[in-house]
């Protein structure tokens, strides 16, 4: 039996992975919980990482002691495919975030090795003689990927399911698929670059909620982008679900490889027509799963169960969360119960402050245009921040799309020449405060507008300092009636460690500059 043949024969924790000679690349959260399974399945392993800090040096400890033959660490060690006990690998499994054109991968798709991901791997290993294998809900999307996964694990759960979200959403879909007690379903989060690299998972229902462009750094095109993440409808048994507001999620559902007898079913914020679900009035409504579709509706939830502070987005992500479990049977009343359990959490949406009129909303979640474009349009007027890594996208569509509810724009992050640009086009007469300044340490503007505000150059502050400085300018425009917005439409990672360092330092900064006004107006310093 060939290596590559022998690979394709390992479809369940019972088929013989003794020996089999796999490289790992990445040594994170998902990196270790694929060498930690291997490992326990018997098979040589050699885990490659860049990182080479005292956390990766640990989990090399671990791996080693679980049985783990070889870890490489540092950007060196990860740049070339290594020999396992000698020979070539007959497998590669690799963390989502190394894309293809990695030197590592693609000298390992030149040679014609297998390359899966941890996904395609745990829906392998799931499968397991003596227990029951979780059905699968998947779910992926360019935004509301987390909230709507983290709707559906709540949906099952109320029905009285053992769930759990899993996969890009943070328990990795390794360490679900092996927990002891096992579950009923797993609703997974996928990003496309999971995706990527998946090929045998068939989910009892899936959806693609959105697709904008996003991460085309990554994938190389949009093209390629798309055509990953519509791999999360091949094999689907029972419901594609597709947004009936976008038309390329429903043409991704009609060129789907599926199981025959699987439902096309649309979900919208609009009035449902037969076989979907939708929003009536208040509520929301399936016109899917009902034997009387054709003239009615049954009531799944009000939208005031969702919470108080539920943008369209909001409605959508609801929506197709309702219509995935629905296809897996779960009753209306815990579709409603579920979303009553749902918690928003951090960093998507959040109020943070209203005072004087100003409401101040936190959604650093928003790392690129499409994500920021549904923040803008559920507020009006705006003082909005922005800017970050822009993983190549433009802004072009966005700044055009909502510059009229603009009052002023703040710019972070390190290259906003991206945004800048669009702003200049769309909005000239919108007041910008750059992140750049001249000899003097004047904030500089672009347009006519004077906003007293003498700043140091935001971009080259980083961490909360930018945030800081960012805020205070924000307070210096925005009045009564005005929203400040910090929707990103970027990555943090060009001056914080995560998307939620960056809205913790957003909350933070509001927080001290209200106490600090609050302080003057009780000591009637304010104005003097």
């Amino acid at each position: 039996m060939t290596g590559t043949s022998r690979v394709d024969g390992l479809r369940s924790w019972d088929s013989d992975w003794s020996g089999l000679r796999i490289v790992v690349t990445g040594i994170g959260k998902t990196g270790f919980s694929i060498a930690d399974t291997l490992a326990e399945l018997g098979a040589q392993l050699v885990v490659v990482a860049a990182s080479d800090d005292e956390a990766a040096r640990q989990a090399a400890d671990t791996l080693k002691i679980v049985g783990v033959q070889q870890v490489l660490l540092g950007e060196q060690s990860s740049q070339k495919l290594p020999l396992v006990a000698g020979q070539q690998a007959e497998l590669v499994v690799t963390s989502p975030g190394l894309p293809p054109s990695h030197p590592l991968l693609s000298e390992a798709a030149a040679l014609g090795i297998p390359i899966w991901g941890d996904v395609e791997l745990a829906w392998r290993v799931q499968q397991r003689k003596g227990r029951k294998s979780a059905d699968w809900i998947t779910i992926t999307g360019t935004n509301g990927k987390t909230t709507t996964t983290t709707m559906v694990a709540e949906m099952l759960r109320a029905a009285g399911l053992r769930a759990i979200a899993a996969g890009n959403i943070g328990t990795p879909i390794l360490d679900a698929v092996r927990d002891p007690e096992g579950f009923d379903v797993l609703a997974v989060e996928l990003s496309s670059f999971q995706l990527h690299w998946t090929e045998s998972v068939s989910a009892v229902s899936s959806v693609c909620l959105n697709l904008a462009e996003d991460h085309v750094d990554w994938h190389g095109s949009l093209a390629d982008y798309a055509a990953d993440k519509a791999k999360v409808y091949q094999h689907t048994q029972k419901a594609c679900v597709y947004n009936a507001e976008q038309l390329e999620t429903e043409k991704m559902v009609e060129e789907a490889d599926v199981v025959e007898g699987c439902r096309a079913v649309g979900f919208t914020t609009g009035m449902p027509a037969i076989s979907m679900v939708g929003v009536v009035e208040g509520l929301l409504v399936d016109r899917a799963f009902i034997a009387e579709r054709k003239d009615s509706a049954a009531e799944l939830a009000q939208l005031s169960d969702i919470g108080d502070l539920v943008p369209r987005h909001l409605v959508a992500n609801a929506a197709a969360a309702a219509a995935l479990v629905r296809a897996y049977g779960v009753p209306p009343t815990a579709v409603r119960a579920g979303l009553q359990n749902y918690d928003n959490g951090a960093h998507r949406i959040q109020a943070v402050a209203q005072q004087d009129g100003v409401l101040w909303v936190n959604d650093s979640k928003a790392t690129n245009p499409h994500a920021a474009a549904a923040s803008l349009a559920a507020f009006n007027p705006v003082v909005w921040i922005a800017g970050g890594d822009s993983k190549g996208v433009s802004y072009q569509e966005l700044v055009a799309q909502h510059a009229a509810r603009l009052k002023a724009v703040i710019l972070i992050g390190r290259d906003v020449q991206e945004l800048r640009t669009a702003l200049a086009r769309h909005a000239p007469n919108v007041p910008v405060i750059e992140a750049r300044a001249g000899q003097t340490g004047e904030v500089q503007q672009s347009s006519s507008t004077t906003i007293q505000q003498a700043e140091p150059a935001l971009r080259t502050l980083e961490g909360p300092a930018v945030m800081y400085r960012a805020v205070q300018a924000a307070a210096g425009v925005a009045a009564d009636g005005d929203t400040v917005l910090l929707a990103p439409a970027a990555a943090s990672i060009d001056q914080f460690s995560s998307y939620a360092q960056r809205g913790e330092a957003f909350i933070a900064a509001v927080r001290g500059l209200l106490e600090g006004q609050a302080k003057k107006r009780e000591s009637g310093t304010e104005g003097q």
